[in-house]
């Protein structure tokens, strides 16, 4: 398997959950908002024997020339985003669902963004999300989930194609899921934002943002055991300097 990140750059976000672009060589840390965090925002594509596979579709902004910045970055990395064949969605915060669909400012209308891919999204955590009046959510990138052909609603846990596998966790959001890739002896593990940076899943840490912080906790050590002892590659979403690691 083939794993690209298409990071998106480096973001400070506070309690308003406005995403506010951040230097890394430029801008001091010390200098943000108190209480803030600083983040990447980085989807990953994986290329697998069967598929493109695109995990998550981050902030949805575009460049100076209107191109959805997650397909340019396909672009860059000698992919067309028509080619994209599943993306696989692990909740709908707007950091993840961002890219879903792209407004074409012209006719005034909202298109999903992949239309030969087929977007695979938790069923209650789509109802959950168009309901919830919450600023962690922009239900205009991804209403047209609702029924748009090209998506499939998952409920509790299973696989795709007989090597891709998820799993419902909540703990981050209430109805949040994992994947994990499996092909030719290898495992790729996406924990999304329940395991979304390295140095969480060495310590106790307990995030006062988590729908359930403890359940949070207990899932990433336990899955970095586990990662380890079954050699997995891990993929951290939000992660400045380490978005990836292999044992």
């Amino acid at each position: 398997m083939k794993i690209i990140p298409l990071s998106e750059g480096a973001f400070t976000i506070d309690k308003s959950k406005v995403f506010i672009p951040f230097n890394k060589e430029k801008d001091d840390l010390q200098s943000r908002a108190t209480g803030s965090l600083l983040v990447e925002v980085q989807p990953f594509v994986v290329i697998t024997k069967k598929d493109i596979l695109l995990l998550d579709c981050g902030l949805g902004f575009s460049n100076p020339n209107g191109i959805l910045q997650i397909h340019q970055n396909l672009l860059d990395n000698g992919i067309d985003p028509m080619d994209v064949t599943k993306i696989l969605v692990s909740h709908l915060h707007k950091d993840h669902a961002g890219g879903i669909s792209k407004e074409d400012h012209i006719l005034q209308q909202r298109f999903i963004s992949f239309p030969n891919a087929r977007y695979y999204v938790n069923k209650q955590e789509l109802a959950f999300a168009l309901e919830k009046n919450s600023p962690s959510f922009m239900p205009e990138d991804f209403s047209l989930l609702e029924t748009a052909t090209n998506v499939e609603l998952t409920e509790g846990n299973g696989t795709i194609d007989g090597y891709i596998r998820y799993e419902v966790t909540g703990a981050h959001s209430p109805f949040h899921q994992v994947f994990w890739i499996e092909e030719d002896g290898e495992t790729v593990f996406f924990g999304g934002d329940v395991a979304p940076q390295l140095q969480q899943m060495k310590s106790r840490f307990i995030a006062k943002y988590d729908f359930d912080g403890k359940k949070c906790m207990e899932l990433r050590s336990e899955w970095w055991q586990r990662g380890q002892e079954a050699h997995w590659t891990f993929l951290f979403y939000h992660d400045i300097k380490t978005p990836t690691i292999s044992f």
